[in-house]
């Protein structure tokens, strides 16, 4: 899925990466030890490792309890040379019948980053 945003790579990238930004939009609480984020909602936990990281470029993480290891979680970050917006592009898997309420997860989840970054 992509999303634009008015917001600099820079910082989108830190909402993606720092805790303290992470649970303003994201999550109920992280933790995160060197490259390892625990992730906490309503009281369950899901814990995921950065695969990759470039700063305000891609940030790629992988659930460890996924059921297969060719899934991950994709946050690409881009800026449009023609107007300058920032583009994030979302790489997420599901089941094929969870597909609808992921996509609406993703854009209720967008639509808070957007107050939380100013746009």
């Amino acid at each position: 899925m992509e999303f634009i945003f008015r917001a600099s790579p820079t910082i989108l990238y830190t909402f993606l990466t720092t805790p303290a930004c992470l649970v303003r939009w994201f999550c109920d609480e992280v933790d995160i030890h060197v490259n390892t984020y625990t992730f906490f909602w309503s009281g369950s936990e899901e814990v995921a490792e950065i695969l990759e990281d470039i700063e305000d470029e891609r940030l790629r993480f992988r659930w460890l309890e996924a059921p297969s290891k060719d899934e991950y979680l994709e946050f690409d970050i881009s800026q449009s040379p023609v107007t300058g917006e920032t583009i994030l592009v979302i790489t997420d898997f599901c089941d094929e019948d969870e597909l609808e309420d992921q996509k609406q997860l993703w854009e209720s989840q967008m639509q808070e980053l957007r107050k939380e970054t100013g746009g």
